[in-house]
């Protein structure tokens, strides 16, 4: 969740939007009228209900709840969301600052005056017939196109009707996807319909308690190789001013009916363009056990993969079912520890070949696989009783995209391979090995998949575009067919996804990498963190010197600027420090490289794997400490 404090707010506001921050009377005064405004503007009785309930609170006579309350408002109220990523997100709560019904339908309404100024009536044009030149009157444009999806979580559906009412309204061609639905869907049916934009409601691997409000444009909004992807600016500024201009949510026009409902149709094209992937000399013999985290995308990976004519695929049953309060785990984030444990010890009790994990909106494709060398460190080290001790480990992100763009690259004769700035600068190689060109990104899939002549596109955070003709984003669905099918012919062979990554290494030298993470609860500290860290960056790495320092806030390679420092070291190690754009994080980006001999045994790439993850540890530490965080 990112917010603002100028006086271009989503909430309509003038004037400095922090200016209650304080603990004085008049400034609990400006407070309260400004949560009386938006309540009387708010349409929604529940959001009104808690915001009347708080500003109670804040007249306790228990200074500790007034005070807690206060701090609440403050917060609720010191900004406004904005476009981040792509679009909206934040906590399911009333305010400005939050994610609500007001928002979501000024936001809408904001979008939809964007895309009615942007796509007006053209000049008309003249005609010829029977040799002479006739102007008649122009046509009246199509109406903007706009496709509405929207996942299991709390509300999202209420926020896919509340914009598909406001989208009708101002006067759009509204299809509304049939159910909740894989953001990959939707980004398909963006291309698909030929839409000129399309709305995903999903805050995709964020908490339950969070929603978002992502942003395609296509059609004729957008017709260069952007086309159908998430927006980028100078669009989120364009749409965000729209949406500043828009009125008090309650006198935003809403629609009782007039937007359709798209048939079946749309998903089976897009499990038809998936299938299509699908390679017919694989042996099609390969257990697999299959976890949407308590989101949407179970059903249709199941059904990718039976189509594919795999057979033993097994949903996790205790999260097989889409359900917004995520029971069975802390963070429904693959990446995140203890995620996947119940796949894990399912897949050990199955005996399955491999486990796939997709995230609830299934826009990110998690890979399991059995490894000798995690069941040789379970061996060495204490740990609990839970799928490491049988030698399971996840791949870790830039695994997967190196694995993936191998495959890609080895079918291409042409084209292009594209991976964020964060992630591992193996995909340079292999695109450079198979004759193909490399493109160096900003973080997020708006910039990824918008590259021109791209065949190939990853980020570390389990992101994968493996047909960007389809689906101009990252995708879940269609990487997890993928992957099975490159670990059913490995297979075949005798060999497993850890053979082809030690194939790499010895191809290309050994890249491996890591995460350091800080989470913040007061958002102020993530500017602080980074201003101490350009002030104060380390002089070494691992114990070798840095002899590279950049500000990616400066613009480098080519790139616009973007919050960011890139490090490397003498030896090649390389750390990137940026804030998230989905979440309240600093997040350290590590890699070392390893020499490895084209020959080289098993026995020694093991040995370079211990090498680098003893290198890794160090750098870890080293950037704990520059940063003032556990290197936990």
């Amino acid at each position: 969740m990112t917010s603002t404090d100028s006086t271009d707010s989503i909430d309509g506001t003038s004037g400095t939007t922090g200016a209650v921050a304080g603990s004085g009377a008049e400034d609990v005064a400006s407070l309260t009228r400004r949560v009386e405004a938006w309540i009387a503007d708010d349409p929604d009785a529940f959001s009104r209900n808690e915001l009347t309930a708080v500003l109670q609170t804040i007249r306790s006579e228990d200074e500790t709840v007034r005070e807690a309350a206060l701090e609440d408002l403050r917060d609720r109220f010191s900004g406004s969301l904005q476009f981040g990523t792509a679009g909206l997100r934040g906590a399911m709560q009333a305010g400005p600052n939050r994610m609500n019904r007001a928002v979501i339908l000024r936001a809408a309404a904001g979008l939809a005056a964007y895309l009615v100024d942007s796509l007006g009536a053209q000049d008309s044009q003249p005609e010829h017939k029977h040799g002479l030149l006739h102007r008649h009157e122009p046509a009246a444009p199509a109406r903007p196109k706009i496709v509405v999806g929207y996942d299991a979580r709390h509300n999202s559906h209420t926020y896919a009707l509340d914009s598909a009412a406001v989208f009708t309204a101002a006067g759009l061609d509204v299809v509304l996807l049939p159910s909740a639905l894989p953001t990959p869907v939707l980004a398909f049916a963006v291309r698909h319909l030929d839409a000129d934009a399309g709305v995903m409601v999903t805050a995709s691997h964020n908490p339950p308690a969070d929603n978002g409000y992502k942003v395609y444009l296509g059609g004729r909004a957008v017709t260069d190789a952007g086309q159908g992807a998430q927006i980028v600016p100078p669009f989120d500024a364009l749409i965000a001013a729209k949406i500043t201009a828009a009125p008090p949510a309650v006198q935003v026009p809403r629609a009782e009916e007039g937007w359709s409902i798209a048939g079946p149709e749309v998903l089976t094209a897009y499990l038809d363009a998936v299938g299509a992937l699908a390679d017919d000399t694989a042996p099609r013999d390969l257990s697999i056990v299959v976890t949407p985290l308590h989101g949407v995308g179970g059903a249709v990976v199941d059904h990718v993969l039976r189509a594919a004519g795999y057979q033993d695929v097994f949903l996790v049953p205790e999260q097989a079912d889409p359900d917004p309060a995520f029971p069975t785990v802390a963070f429904p984030n693959p990446e995140e520890p203890g995620a996947i444990d119940l796949s894990l010890a399912y897949a050990q009790t199955l005996g399955a070949d491999l486990v796939i994990a997709n995230d609830p909106d299934a826009d990110r494709c998690a890979v399991a696989v059995k490894d000798h060398r995690a069941e040789q460190d379970f061996a060495t080290n204490s740990g609990g009783d839970t799928g490491p001790r049988e030698g399971w480990r996840m791949l870790h992100g830039d695994e997967v995209g190196a694995l993936l763009g191998e495959l890609v690259a080895s079918r291409e004769t042409s084209g292009l391979l594209a991976s964020s700035i964060v992630s591992s600068r193996l995909l340079a190689r292999i695109a450079a090995a198979h004759g193909l060109d490399h493109a160096s990104t900003l973080t997020g899939f708006k910039w990824i998949s918008r590259v021109d002549g791209l065949v190939f596109g990853y980020e570390e955070a389990l992101g994968y575009c493996v047909d960007p003709a389809t689906v101009r984003d990252k995708d879940g669905i269609s990487a997890a067919l993928l992957m099975v099918q490159l670990a059913d012919r490995l297979k075949a062979q005798g060999r497993t996804l850890v053979d082809a990554l030690d194939d790499l290494a010895r191809a290309h030298g050994l890249h491996l990498t890591d995460q350091l993470s800080a989470r913040f609860t007061d958002l102020a500290q993530i500017p602080l963190t980074m201003q101490r860290l350009r002030t104060s960056p380390p002089a070494s790495l691992a114990g070798s010197a840095v002899i590279e320092t950049v500000d990616l806030s400066d613009g480098v390679d080519g790139l616009p600027p973007t919050d960011g420092l890139r490090l490397v070291a003498e030896d090649g190690s390389r750390v990137i420090v940026r804030p998230s754009g989905t979440e309240p994080k600093v997040k350290c980006y590590l890699e070392v490289i390893v020499p490895v001999a084209s020959d080289a045994s098993v026995d020694e790439v093991t040995e370079a794997r211990h090498t680098a993850a003893g290198r890794l540890q160090a750098i870890r530490a080293d950037m704990s400490s520059a940063l003032g965080i556990s290197p936990a």
